[in-house]
């Protein structure tokens, strides 16, 4: 007789990249905590809140360096692995690099969940570790309450190509690549409401490489580059803004959503980590009064494995978006303009 069948997403509190703390917790956490010391070497440390650390190894080489772990937002244990491998390998791209092996981070709940799980898991991160053209090359594994999963990934990149979240200047245009809403299709999976065409499109954002970055690095009027995960697009363009010491207007109809998000939304599906995005971060934004109901919930939606937001030369920024879509980004999209300004954000 088979026993009860049992959800991954049962096992956690909480899932994907809604897990992460929150901005003004993660600066309390940081404050007061010694430097990275005076090493020249160190090119990209804390300061920012950028997607890795960058080391300069010579005058033309650099390694990229970071880690990236969450607890289950769907239940298939495969899906689970690609989904935090894709998330974990993004931050080198969005870096400006390209990943050349990774590690596995592991922790599973062993009296909860039987190894033929564990090693789907596994065996779903290897796969898309395989289509980034990478090796896991060895890991790290612990019996945990819940169950945990990523990866610490290595890249490398040219000096003159390491794109921070720092970089975005006056009259750059601001472009987004993939649909937002993640947070949200995830917060209607754990309570059983995602049709499956929806969970579909879920897996085909979130398993969809930023192998972009790579080639965005090489390109000089990409100025800014970073990747929209468990912050919100509201968090992630702040880090930018604040970062880049401007301010950056967001146009609210020209953002891709999910194809399903908005009607989610507006039926009440939401992660408890949007509306803890909002209380960190929510006096630096402007609302237009014109804002749907569900628009500042849909603006904080946490994105596990999000696209990149891109801060580029306004006069090619058509031709950089018509490049990110021909290379298998269809979402992508030009939505917003960097200003002169306090840093904030202002959605019209």
């Amino acid at each position: 007789m088979l026993g009860p069948v049992i959800r991954l997403t049962d096992l956690a509190h909480g899932g994907g990249c809604g897990c992460k703390l929150v901005p003004s917790v993660l600066q309390q956490l940081l404050a007061g905590q010694p430097g990275a010391g005076p090493f020249a070497q160190l090119l990209v440390g804390t300061e920012t809140g950028d997607d890795a650390a960058v080391w300069r190894v010579d005058d033309d080489q650099c390694v990229i360096a970071t880690t990236d772990f969450f607890m289950p937002m769907v239940d298939d244990a495969r899906d689970f692995g690609r989904i935090a491998a894709a998330n974990a390998i993004s931050d080198v791209y969005a870096m400006g690099g390209r990943p050349i092996m990774a590690l596995a981070i592991l922790g599973m709940p062993l009296d909860k969940l039987p190894v033929e799980t564990v090693r789907e898991i596994l065996a779903g991160g290897a796969s898309v570790c395989a289509e980034a053209g990478i090796p896991v090359a060895g890991g790290h594994s612990i019996d945990t309450p819940e169950p945990i999963y990523g990866l610490a990934v290595i890249g490398l990149t040219k000096h003159q190509n390491v794109r921070r979240n720092s970089g975005a200047m006056p009259g750059d245009a601001v472009i987004l690549t993939k649909g937002i809403g993640v947070g949200i299709y995830s917060a209607a999976f754990k309570k059983r409401s995602l049709p499956a065409d929806a969970y579909a499109e879920m897996m085909a954002s979130t398993t969809l490489l930023n192998r972009i970055g790579q080639t965005l690095g090489e390109v000089p009027s990409v100025h800014a580059m970073t990747d929209v995960t468990g912050f919100g697009l509201l968090g992630h363009a702040l880090e930018v803004a604040r970062g880049s010491g401007v301010s950056i207007d967001i146009a609210y109809d020209r953002i891709p959503f999910l194809s399903s998000a908005e009607a989610l939304a507006e039926a009440g599906f939401a992660t408890g980590a949007s509306a803890r995005n909002w209380a960190s971060y929510g006096h630096e934004v402007v609302l237009p009064a014109s804002l749907p109901a569900t628009g500042r919930t849909l603006l904080s939606d946490p994105q596990t494995s999000g696209g990149l937001l891109i801060a580029c030369a306004d006069e090619h920024a058509e031709d950089i978006r018509s490049t990110i879509e021909e290379a298998g980004y269809p979402s992508a999209r030009i939505i917003g303009l960097v200003r002169t300004g306090e840093p904030r954000i202002n959605i019209f």
